[in-house]
């Protein structure tokens, strides 16, 4: 291992540890905002004589 990547990855691990949890957070409210979307859209479908 170069000492390049072995910086690289300790870099890498240093932002996972310090950013994580606010990666998790922001997945989680983009997978609520898509699933909102989601049932929005059902719900029009539903509205206009859909099945």
């Amino acid at each position: 291992m170069t000492t390049q990547l072995v910086s690289d990855l300790t870099t890498l691990a240093l932002m996972a540890r310090v950013f994580g949890a606010d990666i998790i957070a922001l997945l989680r409210r983009l997978a609520a905002a898509g699933v909102r979307a989601g049932v929005s859209e059902m719900n029009r479908h539903e509205r206009e004589g859909g099945r």
